[in-house]
C-alpha cells in the first residue's frame, strides 16, 4: 500500500517540516496546499490517502475543507494540525470525520505515530 500525503498549511515553513518528517519516515508527499480552496482542489487532483489539515488558514479554514472533501470522498482519511488553544474547533473536526489531531510545533514521533494509526 503506498502512502501518498497532501500536506494543507499557510505556513510554508510548517509545510516543509511535515514534508521533511513525511518523507524521512517512508511517506509520499503528492501534493502542498496553503489554503483550504486548494486543499479540496489538491484532494480531487491528487486522490492521496491522506491529507493533514491545518485548522486557521486564509480563504477557507481547515474544518469548512474537511468538510467539502468528506462530501467528495466520505472515506477520506484526514488529520487535523493545529496549535494549542483551539480545541473547540478540533473538536469540530472529528465530528466532522477527522481520524486524529496532530498538535503544532510537529513531534516527530507523534506525527508518525499518528499516520501509522490510520495506515494500520
Amino acid at each position: 500500500m503506498s502512502k501518498r500525503v497532501l500536506i494543507v498549511d499557510d505556513a510554508i515553513f510548517m509545510r516543509m517540516k511535515l514534508k521533511d518528517i513525511l518523507e524521512k519516515n517512508g511517506y509520499e508527499v503528492v501534493g502542498e496546499a496553503q489554503n483550504g480552496m486548494e486543499a479540496v482542489e489538491k484532494y480531487q487532483a491528487e486522490k492521496p490517502d491522506i491529507v493533514t489539515m491545518d485548522i486557521t488558514m486564509p480563504e477557507m479554514d481547515g474544518v469548512a475543507a474537511l468538510k467539502a472533501i468528506k462530501q467528495i470522498d466520505p472515506n477520506a482519511k484526514v488529520i487535523m494540525c493545529s496549535a494549542m488553544g483551539q480545541q473547540t474547533m478540533v473538536m469540530e473536526a472529528i465530528q466532522s470525520g477527522a481520524l486524529d489531531f496532530i498538535v503544532k510545533p510537529f513531534d516527530t514521533d507523534r506525527v508518525i505515530q499518528s499516520l501509522n494509526k490510520i495506515f494500520n
